[in-house]
């Protein structure tokens, strides 16, 4: 069963859509070591968190409107475990400290004469 030239080009705007979401992502990700630790870097992934989520929706519309019979099928199972790890990357960076913990010299602990 031959796609229709509608749904081809929805499947190549969607597929357009996601693989300029996953550059930025995988941009992200690989950078986020090197990226100082500030507001703005913070809220940016922030964003980028709420455009991971608007995917998911993006990613079962277009897993609902596929056709069962095509020759050739998106594996969608393995782009939503992909962007789970992203996700999980950004979510880890986002949740930890911004400001590494001061190092105190360690205490005696014997106050006893």
């Amino acid at each position: 069963m031959q796609d229709t030239p509608q749904q081809q080009s929805y499947t190549r705007w969607i597929m357009k859509k996601l693989t300029s979401v996953a550059v930025i992502i995988l941009t992200a990700t690989l950078s986020l070591p090197t990226m100082a630790a500030n507001f703005s870097e913070r809220e940016s992934l922030a964003k980028l968190m709420h455009e991971l989520d608007a995917l998911h929706l993006l990613i079962d519309e277009a897993e609902g409107r596929s056709d069962p019979n095509a020759r050739v099928k998106m594996q969608y199972s393995l782009l939503r475990s992909d962007l789970a790890k992203f996700r999980f990357g950004v979510k880890e960076y986002l949740d930890s400290p911004t400001i590494e913990p001061r190092k105190y010299a360690p205490l005696s602990g014997d106050y006893v004469q």
